[in-house]
């Protein structure tokens, strides 16, 4: 199985990387969602029932199978002796801003529910703040795999 990844290599990367850009369209855009939801919608309405529809099939459609993918083929880049020097700073760092990715892409998922619910207890300012986070995650992603800390 090893010699088949790294015979693979090339494509399983970019695979990761159209997952990864996949992702985190969605991860940028459904706090968006978010805001103008808080904003904007009377719960109960049509526009509340349309925004609800844009943010689950945004979630279940895009984001949850994009997030999958980037982890299978982050994880079979990992499996590939050699190509992560473990002892370096980098691949600790990216691991734990993935880890604060997921952990934020589960928390938008129990937001969207809350909207579901009629329950959302949070402003658009909260979003708004809250689409910082992936941002910070990314640019801690990109330093540490580019420049190799």
């Amino acid at each position: 199985m090893v010699g088949f990844l790294a015979e693979w290599i090339l494509v399983i990367k970019a695979l990761h990387v159209a997952s990864v850009i996949s992702w985190m369209a969605g991860i940028f855009y459904l706090p968006r969602l978010f805001v103008y939801h808080a904003e904007q919608v009377q719960g109960g309405t049509a526009t509340d029932a349309m925004f609800q529809t844009m943010e689950r099939r945004l979630l279940r459609g895009i984001m949850n199978p994009a997030m999958l993918a980037t982890w299978i083929f982050g994880l079979a880049m990992v499996a590939v002796p050699g190509l992560v020097d473990w002892s370096a700073i980098w691949p600790w760092v990216k691991a734990a801003a993935v880890l604060a990715m997921t952990g934020f892409h589960i928390w938008l998922a129990r937001r969207r529910k809350d909207f579901a619910a009629g329950t959302n207890k949070r402003s658009g300012r909260d979003y708004r703040l809250m689409n910082e986070v992936p941002t910070v995650l990314m640019l801690l992603i990109v330093f540490a795999v580019i420049v190799k800390w």
